[in-house]
């Protein structure tokens, strides 16, 4: 079979992966009748704290059955349009977004009510990859994984990735990046780590929800269609939410830090990471670049979008209630499916602009 025919059944695979996985969405996400004297919560946006949220919605709605609450995962920028009601048709329309990249100043300006952002939990995208052959821990130095999405480094056995690898025999194998096709906040997340560390990358691409990729690239929608794609395809190497990739049962690499440490996506290390952020009052924090010896280098928080005036009383108390439980009780869900519960005083403050949301 030639490369090319390769990828297009490799192509073939993922969409039908992302098939499967929007059907099972779709079953998971029916949308629910308002309880007799109850209130219905619809939101949608980022698939990256999609698991956290299933189980958070569910949780709650079983302690508060007069709550109804469905979740559309289907991507920070897709949540962030319904959201902000750009072309949003009535059926689409939602009283809650989610997103891994806060929104900007300008599509703030776009929300008349206006709005509030709540960071809510917090994770790591990793590099998750397929080297059947390979079965020593990968290390991926900050040259590599760039060189990589940079579409520079084509092969396995480049000297830029042996180099930090001495006596694994890595395969002369072509070096395929599995990538998100969609908008999304956990591109936003990479990238943005991408351009704080590659002059480059900052020169030619940028922090964006959306990257036209370089080199040999296969496309999928949402984390669940990367990881999917990367379980069916040796020689691909992808990034991707923490719990995607264990779920999957993908291998992640350790990745070179800032402060020159090749270091584990665990959740000490990211709590590391997410330990110099310093949270301004529009709750608006990237840490792109992280400075703790022990820090993972890629590590975000991401947000639930409000309206602050929401216009109906009945669903500004249900909203704030859902998401101070969140705040709370919540957070022990967090580290068991591979997020990480907010710093307290981070939570504190994600509280206060909470109740900031008026009928």
């Amino acid at each position: 079979m030639t490369f090319k025919r390769l990828l297009l059944a490799l192509a073939a695979l993922g969409l039908l992966g992302n098939f499967l996985a929007c059907s099972r969405q779709s079953s998971a996400n029916p949308k629910r009748q308002v309880p007799p004297g109850g209130v219905l919560l619809q939101g949608a946006g980022a698939t990256f704290p999609s698991p956290l949220y299933k189980k958070w919605f569910a949780t709650y709605q079983q302690a508060h059955p007069q709550t109804a609450i469905t979740y559309d995962s289907v991507g920070s920028g897709e949540g962030m349009r319904r959201f902000v009601g750009r072309n949003v048709t009535d059926e689409d329309k939602v009283d809650f977004g989610a997103s891994d990249a806060a929104l900007q100043d300008n599509d703030i300006a776009q929300v008349p009510e206006g709005v509030v952002m709540v960071p809510v939990t917090a994770g790591g995208v990793v590099l998750a990859y397929n080297l059947p052959d390979v079965t020593q821990d990968l290390k991926l130095s900050r040259r590599a994984y760039t060189g990589i999405f940079l579409g520079e480094i084509k092969n396995w056995n480049d000297p830029l990735i042996a180099a930090a690898n001495p006596g694994v025999k890595l395969p002369k194998l072509t070096l395929v990046t599995v990538v998100r096709q969609d908008s999304s906040g956990t591109t936003f997340a990479f990238t943005k780590h991408l351009d704080a560390i590659s002059e480059k990358w900052r020169s030619q691409y940028g922090p964006s929800t959306l990257v036209d990729w370089p080199g040999n690239s296969m496309r999928a929608k949402g984390n669940e269609g990367v990881a999917g794609l990367l379980s069916h395809s040796v020689g691909g190497v992808g990034y991707v939410g923490y719990e995607f990739a264990h779920r999957y049962g993908l291998r992640t690499a350790l990745l070179e830090n800032k402060a020159g440490k090749f270091v584990q996506p665990t959740e000490e290390n990211l709590r590391a990471a997410l330990a110099s952020a310093q949270m301004p009052e529009n709750l608006r924090v990237y840490v792109p670049d992280p400075v703790s010896p022990d820090a993972y280098p890629i590590a975000t928080f991401t947000w639930i979008l409000l309206r602050k005036n929401h216009g109906d009383p009945a669903k500004a108390r249900a909203l704030r209630d859902l998401f101070a439980w969140a705040l709370g009780d919540g957070q022990h869900y967090a580290a068991d499916l591979g997020y990480i519960p907010l710093p307290p005083e981070v939570a504190e403050k994600a509280q206060a602009a909470l109740q900031t949301v008026q009928p």
